[in-house]
């Protein structure tokens, strides 16, 4: 299955570092966040990965250019320009890296990779979050209630879209960053369906707000409740602390 990765944002309240990468590209210990995002799904057998570029899109396609010898030793042969690897990084992923344009919302993004992504489920995530979340236990979610989407639900001590869920997992009313009192949050971490595409206008479309509360309101948008490790990257103290996590041992890595 593919796994869709937003990652053409601007990042302007993590300005400290994103005025000069891109965020998916600030690093957790000596690697992009990107990466780490790709390895939770990778550790689950999912590898075919659609990152969806836009800000500084050449940096994250310079970074995958020049993946194996930014992560191997080698040696290079100045004279005919020869180089043999000392070791390899063993991540055998498939990595199409597609600009979307500079200004386009989220919901744009993903609508500008239907002709990749075709006539088949998927799964999509943000460029700037990480869990512990079981892959496969989502897709099993998301096969058994048969619905359009599967959106992730956390609750973190945060601000992002609100989800009011009734006592079958299904999402009654979507609303992105409304001021939180308590209660489950979009944790990113969706599976769609193709039939998203529909509710998809143009590039200026937010796919938190015209779509998914369309596919509420449809009775098409079902929460797996993940109620372990979640957090996102949004500003400083927030990449301090996944940092953090990283030198006392990260939560967000495969335990099986």
């Amino acid at each position: 299955m593919k796994v869709v990765i937003l990652a053409g944002g601007y990042g302007t309240r993590l300005s400290e570092y994103t005025s000069e990468i891109p965020k998916p590209m600030v690093q957790i210990g000596n690697k992009p966040i990107l990466w780490h995002i790709m390895k939770i799904y990778a550790e689950y057998g999912f590898k075919d990965f659609y990152v969806a570029l836009g800000y500084k899109s050449e940096i994250i396609k310079n970074y995958f250019l020049n993946y194996k010898s930014l992560n191997n030793d080698f040696s290079i042969n100045l004279k005919n320009g020869n180089i043999s690897f000392y070791n390899n990084s063993g991540d055998d992923w498939n990595i199409n890296l597609i600009d979307t344009g500079l200004k386009t919302m989220t919901g744009g993004r993903l609508k500008r990779l239907q002709k990749f992504l075709k006539n088949d489920k998927f799964m999509l995530t943000y460029g700037d979050g990480l869990s512990d979340i079981d892959i496969n236990k989502l897709l099993k979610f998301h096969k058994n209630h048969k619905k359009m989407i599967t959106v992730t639900a956390v609750r973190p001590t945060a601000r992002f879209g609100e989800l009011d869920i009734n006592s079958n997992n299904l999402v009654k009313k979507f609303e992105e960053k409304p001021q939180l009192y308590e209660g489950w949050i979009n944790g990113g971490f969706f599976i769609f369906e193709p039939g998203i595409f529909d509710l998809i206008d143009n590039d200026a479309t937010l796919l938190e707000r015209e779509p998914l509360e369309r596919a509420a309101k449809k009775g098409e948008l079902m929460a797996y409740k993940h109620d372990s490790f979640w957090q996102c990257m949004d500003n400083k103290r927030d990449y301090e602390l996944l940092n953090s996590y990283w030198d006392n041992g990260p939560p967000w890595v495969k335990k099986i």
